[in-house]
């Protein structure tokens, strides 16, 4: 069967790189399988979708919100029809398993129809001026060409966070996605051209980051920037973003821990704790990756997390009955393997997994759901990110330093808490620093219509879902003077 080769979105035209290179996508359970064939594009490739972002702005900006909306609305309806189709393609081109691929896309949907609602919610300030016969309000305004670089762990989910705010605000964009899944990000490209966006509001380029986003993060033409992945490639981009004064949010790693106390449910701890933890094969930004337990119930708690750990189903997620699917690439298998040998080294204790599976499972990259115990709070494996199934468990003497622990590191996205006490979780709201906290549930699961994101080496204060709005506009302050005189501001004022 002939391989597709899928082009660059650039002016409503689906365009080869101009340098001819292109990659092939495969599939991370069977990497003998190839997706497809996607352009390998740089500088030149990514020019040109500036431009032909820019051009489109002078028409797109002056669309009535309400109607801009309308666009993403059908791309709502079309991701709904297509839901299983787009899910199993991305199953096959991300690996995670299909329940979560539904998700996926799912949350795309969900985030199209709730930023449709915001075209009729651009609300802006009126308030009296200090001078008579004069109005003065607020208004928001787009900013322009918005560059996007998104991660491969949400193929479609998060190019739509990224996407569907900035386009009903009235901006235009460019996307870089993730070489490892950019299918699922022409999917949605696709469709939000089949509910009419205009050719050149949403462009769309393939490509590594050096070659095609570094460049795109550099465009002078680029007005704002909004980058999800490492902290390592975000501190590039965001100290590009600065040399130009344009702005940049930042959503990066997370070290996401689980405090689980001695008043748990235990039986519902566990399940969020397995949840957490191997989701997506704990390739997250939010993905529990440590869980601390008070000491009374740290021994039955290890015990049984360990055994329901072992017993779950790995394999290809395709297969209904597969709980965990594979790690993405190589690259993300050898450093589960490499952070294996590190706590190893380190004095924690391997309960469970640590091991690239082999038998049927061999030709993929699939790691084993693996489990720490003794962990302290300084070993790297306790404090850096790992992006894989991983997770230490940390016990503690009590609430106080539970929250200690969960504080000490640089990130700071997710938090949990599993307590009866309604003070103890209030406590943990206030005290735990993170921009999520959860009570009762695990660290994994955010809904679109919260604002997303975190603190300290995790974000540099922006937000998605609820608070993309505020990003991709900016304010301007309107006075209109009826005096029919010069009137001055804090100047012409009564003594």
């Amino acid at each position: 069967m002939a391989r597709k080769c899928y082009g660059n979105l650039i002016g409503g035209r689906w365009l080869p790189a101009r340098s001819g290179k292109t990659f092939l996508n495969r599939n991370p359970a069977d990497p003998e399988d190839a997706i497809g064939e996607f352009q390998a594009s740089g500088a030149e490739d990514v020019g040109l979708a500036v431009e032909a972002a820019a051009k489109a702005y002078r028409s797109w900006r002056a669309v009535p919100a309400p109607r801009r909306a309308e666009i993403l609305f059908r791309t709502g309806e079309l991701l709904l029809k297509r839901k299983e189709e787009f899910a199993r393609q991305m199953t096959r081109e991300m690996g995670k398993v299909l329940a979560e691929a539904r998700g996926d896309v799912q949350e795309a949907i969900d985030t199209a129809f709730y930023m449709a609602g915001e075209g009729r919610r651009l609300f802006g300030q009126t308030t009296p001026s200090e001078l008579p016969s004069k109005f003065a309000m607020s208004v928001r305004m787009p900013v322009g060409v918005c560059g996007m670089i998104t991660p491969w762990n949400f193929p479609m989910a998060i190019p739509s966070w990224k996407l569907f705010p900035a386009l009903v605000c009235g901006n235009v964009c460019v996307l870089k996605p993730a070489e490892d899944t950019p299918l699922s990000a022409i999917h949605l490209v696709e469709t939000l051209m089949e509910a009419g966006l205009p050719d050149g509001v949403a462009n769309i380029v393939t490509g590594f980051g050096p070659d095609a986003g570094a460049p795109l993060a550099a465009h002078p033409g680029v007005r704002a920037v909004s980058f999800t992945g490492s902290s390592e490639v975000g501190r590039l981009v965001g100290l590009t973003a600065a040399g130009e004064f344009k702005p940049c949010s930042l959503e990066m790693g997370g070290k996401n821990a689980m405090i689980v106390l001695e008043d748990a449910n235990l039986d519902l701890a566990l399940e969020g704790a397995l949840w957490g933890a191997f989701g997506t094969t704990g390739q997250r930004c939010t993905a529990t990756s440590r869980i601390i337990l008070e000491r009374g119930i740290a021994d039955e708690f290890t015990r049984r997390l360990v055994q329901r750990a072992a017993a779950l189903r790995v394999g290809n997620g395709l297969d209904e009955s597969v709980e965990m699917g594979p790690q993405i690439n190589l690259q993300q298998l050898e450093t589960s393997e490499r952070y294996t040998a590190i706590a190893s080294r380190e004095g924690a204790q391997l309960l469970t997994g640590g091991v690239r599976l082999g038998g049927e499972l061999a030709k993929g990259f699939y790691f084993a759901p693996t489990v720490f115990t003794g962990v302290q709070p300084q070993m790297r494996i306790a404090r850096e990110e790992v992006f894989g199934p991983l997770v230490s468990l940390i016990e503690c003497d009590g609430f106080e330093q539970a929250v200690e622990i969960a504080n000490g590191i640089d990130y700071g996205l997710s938090t949990a808490l599993y307590s009866r006490d309604v003070n103890r979780a209030l406590k943990a709201v206030r005290d735990l620093e993170a921009g999520i906290t959860y009570i009762n549930a695990p660290t994994i699961g955010a809904e679109v219509h919260l604002p997303f994101g975190g603190v300290k080496q995790t974000g540099n204060g922006h937000r998605e879902g609820a608070g993309a709005i505020d990003f991709y506009t900016a304010w301007k302050s309107v006075y209109l003077d009826y005096s029919d005189r010069l009137q001055r501001a804090q100047i012409d004022t009564p003594d």
